[in-house]
């Protein structure tokens, strides 16, 4: 906040009126995971701004070979992952890891301990995968603190990670693969369905996001 306060202290203001829990992860009441946003249904937009002039077979046809090169190239991506964690969620941990060189460990049980990271002390419990900092429950990932621990008792990492930060189950994703059609020229299709006819609309709708209404 002081941060936010040096560029714009109306912005300071604006946030703290607006209330942490709708913007900050460390104040929400549940968890929110990582960011949200659309920019996935962006980039499928941006790959496919020639196909949507083409007739509607033409084009659910382009989607899906798309959607098959994608889901084949990403299976195959994951395949090769030989580490803890993916790519992202891997550097994250060997920059915790990093971070937890000179930090004195002092163990209070079996499962709690006591960090000492510059004069202050942070209580990680294994056993609750909880640290006192709070970015070992945010981030589902080892803080700095509980590497130090876990170095300290040569435990691995791995488990103590969100499984979903893990390439086996990114795999799982693209499990499913998206087969080929046959030709349309090779389609069995009923006769009820052969004989209907669609029409195209009375009324055609404008260009642009419908306007709201009150």
């Amino acid at each position: 906040m002081k941060n936010v306060e040096a560029v714009d202290i109306r912005v300071k203001k604006y946030l703290e009126l607006a209330g942490y829990e709708k913007w900050a992860r460390s104040y929400t009441i549940f968890y929110r995971g990582w960011t949200l946003n659309s920019k996935i249904a962006e980039s499928i937009n941006g790959v496919l701004v020639s196909a949507r002039e083409l007739p509607i077979y033409n084009f659910l046809e382009e989607v899906r070979l798309l959607f098959e090169k994608w889901n084949c190239e990403n299976r195959k991506e994951a395949s090769y992952k030989f580490t803890t964690l993916i790519d992202k969620f891997n550097d994250m941990l060997k920059e915790n890891e990093a971070l937890c060189t000179r930090m004195t460990v002092v163990p209070v049980t079996e499962y709690v301990y006591t960090v000492q990271d510059k004069q202050k002390n942070s209580i990680v419990c294994l056993k609750k995968r909880t640290c006192l900092c709070n970015v070992f429950q945010l981030d589902e990932i080892p803080c700095a603190h509980a590497c130090a621990v876990l170095d300290r008792k040569n435990f691995q990492k791995g488990p103590y990670c969100c499984d979903l930060y893990k390439p086996k189950i990114v795999l799982n994703t693209y499990d499913v693969p998206i087969y080929p059609l046959p030709h349309q020229d090779d389609w069995i299709i009923p006769v009820s369905i052969l004989g209907e006819i669609v029409l195209p609309l009375k009324y055609k709708c404008p260009p642009g996001r419908p306007a709201k209404k009150d």
